[in-house]
């Protein structure tokens, strides 16, 4: 047995029977919903409960964090949209339209955070023009939260109904 058909065993290109994908599928829905317009979430409850340290702390790398957001956005952000239209057309054309189950893999997963780019763009443009308190940053970023985790679960449901019908219409047809 040689190197490669061991790697190719132990990482099945196909992606819906792939427990590597779904343990995938959940870090990042886990990652994406801790860290908050890149504010672990962590920080806004230490600093409602602590106030002090904790409070400056999470006001500055929000302002931070804010300007950093705004600043892509505004002097590349065409460049991104229509690089991430390019990638993503690529690949539900590739994936729904030829068939190839690990671009439609990609798809599902990567898709639904242009969603959660676009609520964090919101959230740090909401920011920007609100008054910098303890209350305003930990209300907009719990909202930011929220609604993160909303389009997460969508996207689990989404991408593990897609994946249980591939993996019924292989087993049917015998791969």
């Amino acid at each position: 047995m040689d190197i490669y058909s061991s790697i190719f065993e132990l990482i099945d290109m196909r992606s819906f029977s792939n427990l590597w994908f779904w343990i995938a599928l959940a870090v990042l829905w886990s990652s994406v919903s801790h860290w908050i317009m890149g504010v672990p979430y962590d920080l806004v409850v230490r600093a409602r409960r602590v106030k002090g340290q904790s409070e400056q702390d999470l006001l500055d790398i929000v302002r931070i964090n804010c300007n950093r957001l705004l600043y892509v956005m505004e002097v590349s952000g065409l460049v991104i949209l229509a690089l991430g239209c390019f990638v993503f057309t690529g690949l539900a054309i590739l994936g729904f339209y030829y068939g190839v189950e690990f671009a439609q893999a990609l798809f599902l997963l990567l898709f639904p955070l242009c969603f959660v780019g676009a609520i964090n763009l919101s959230a740090a443009r909401k920011l920007k023009t609100l008054e910098p308190t303890l209350e305003n940053v930990s209300k907009t970023l719990t909202r930011c939260r929220v609604f993160t985790q909303m389009i997460g679960v969508v996207s689990i449901l989404v991408t593990s109904l897609w994946g249980m019908y591939q993996n019924f219409s292989i087993g049917v047809l015998g791969w």
